[in-house]
């Protein structure tokens, strides 16, 4: 199936599992301010959300098997754009399903939480095929201002609100740099299509001009805000900590995987020319982000902030598949990425489990014995945080994930031996918390007249046991997802230039 982009009708087909996403969520906020709030009405519109994410996400296997492709045009038309939906679908439904069950417990019955959730998800189907910088922005808008609100979503919540205005004061301000960077860089090539950037920065020897490579750094650090890489990741463990935790989850897999999904096609189609001015930058940033996210995260004695800086330290193991420029790259990050996304909401599926409701239960403390009264609970996290560090067998495809951003980084031609060396001492580094939390689970006893966490419910318990099984199963089954993920990078290897990392 091939789409001719420049026929309105066949561009409309391309977009046809955004359009469904969209339209569907439409409808579905129509019904949510049909009722007055409630638990029951919440619950029934979740899973309404559930059912459209479903449809949409058999839409995408079906454009991603029918090998669709297009010609040129302001979006992507490839597997590139169908794996990353795919990881945006699974997030959108790991948080609805935990939200259901989490807004009855903190009444929350805002039946609107889960049409932002799915808001958001159109926004970073919108990035994953966006091909022109007008794009990207609409695509980051959309997805940005849905996730502002779920922020904020418990008005009853100080910690909440703290969250959602620090989110949209240093949301908007990175925007401002994304924005005056593609100003600049239009200015210099006279286009926003990646595509043809890339073109004119060749044909017309550009890769010098002082405003293009302003532009270029402008909207670095613009996508560094949006995944929280060090040093503009200050906002995060707060956002992260006071955020509602399937919101949490949501931000930390969905809108990281979304953000990062656009970085890696903005940077091989449009600028993998200019290797010798943005390589260096990502090195050190990609170093210096796993380097502090894994110290950081050492100390926290809060789980949501020890998962924050986790995060942030995944983020630089992402760049390191940015840096790396290739093809191969570019496999490895979407396996990493769906790795992630699933250690994450497993880890969080536990975390809204133990706590309580006003966020309590949210210490490492709260975890001491929890194998003697919820064992189910213990191993499921065990297995997320396992994956997570990249733990060999126990860690699943976690394991494999780090295998091959490690042979992206080894084989790439820009020099990245070192940073696969700082990957590999980071990784060892992150065992001390995450192997400290497996710890406590099972090798403390229950703190004497420590409350035992609620039984698990239903929605809650599938999200887990879906998650568990899928990391373990691809664990001893990796090459399919690998096959999956092959080839699906957002253009041919690019060629970055002479310039290689320290």
């Amino acid at each position: 199936m091939r789409f001719d982009l420049s026929v309105p009708s066949q561009l409309l087909g391309a977009l046809t599992p955004d359009l469904v996403l969209m339209g569907g969520t439409m409808v579905l906020m129509l019904a949510a301010a049909w009722r007055p709030d409630s638990d029951r009405h919440q619950r029934r519109v979740g899973y309404g959300g559930i059912v459209l994410v479903l449809g949409t996400l058999a839409l995408v296997l079906w454009f991603a098997a029918s090998g669709a492709t297009a010609g040129p045009g302001v979006i992507a038309v490839d597997r590139f754009r169908w794996v990353s939906d795919v990881i945006f679908l699974l997030a959108a439904l790991g948080t609805i399903a935990l939200a259901i069950e989490y807004n009855g417990r903190e009444a929350i019955w805002s039946a609107e939480s889960h049409v932002m959730v799915l808001f958001a998800t159109s926004g970073m189907m919108v990035l994953a095929a966006a091909r022109d910088l007008m794009i990207v922005f609409l695509g980051i808008e959309l997805m940005s201002i849905a996730v502002y609100v779920l922020a904020g979503l418990n008005r009853r919540s100080v910690r909440a609100a703290e969250a959602a205005i620090k989110y949209f004061l240093l949301g908007a301000f990175s925007t401002g740099f994304l924005l005056y960077g593609i100003a600049l860089v239009y200015g210099d090539t006279g286009s926003t299509n990646l595509s043809e950037i890339g073109r004119r920065i060749t044909q017309y020897a550009l890769g010098h001009q002082p405003m293009l490579l302003v532009g270029v750094a402008l909207l670095l650090v613009g996508f560094a805000f949006k995944v929280a890489a060090v040093p503009f990741h200050m906002w995060a463990p707060d956002v992260y900590e006071g955020a509602p935790t399937p919101t949490t989850a949501f931000m930390a897999a969905g809108v990281k995987a979304a953000a990062f999904a656009t970085f890696l096609r903005v940077w091989l189609e449009a600028f993998g020319s200019l290797g010798f001015a943005w390589l260096l930058p990502v090195w050190w940033v990609a170093a210096v982000t796993m380097v502090v996210g894994n110290l950081v995260a050492l100390s926290q004695r809060n789980v949501k902030r020890l998962l924050a800086y986790s995060s942030i330290a995944h983020s630089g193991y992402l760049l390191v598949a940015v840096a790396s420029g290739t093809g191969l790259g570019a496999s490895a990050f979407l396996f990493y990425l769906f790795a992630y996304t699933l250690a994450t909401f497993g880890a969080f599926a536990v975390v809204s489990a133990i706590s309580t409701s006003g966020e309590g239960g949210l210490g490492i403390i709260d975890y001491e014995g929890l194998w003697s009264v919820r064992p189910g609970l213990a191993v499921g996290m065990a297995v997320c945080l396992l994956a997570l560090l990249g733990f060999p067998i126990f860690g699943g495809i976690g394991f494999f994930a780090k295998w091959y951003l490690l042979e992206a980084a080894l084989t790439s031609p820009n020099g990245l031996v070192p940073l696969a060396v700082v990957l590999v001492l980071t990784s060892v580094l992150s065992a001390g918390y995450y192997l400290h939390v497996v710890r406590v689970m099972f090798m403390r006893p229950r703190v004497e007249g420590a409350a035992d966490p609620a039984p698990l419910g239903a929605v809650t318990r599938v999200v887990l046991a879906t998650a568990v099984v899928l990391i373990l199963a691809l664990g001893l089954l990796p090459g399919r997802l690998a096959t999956w993920t092959r080839d699906a990078s957002p253009t041919p290897p690019a060629v970055l230039g002479a310039t290689t990392a320290p």
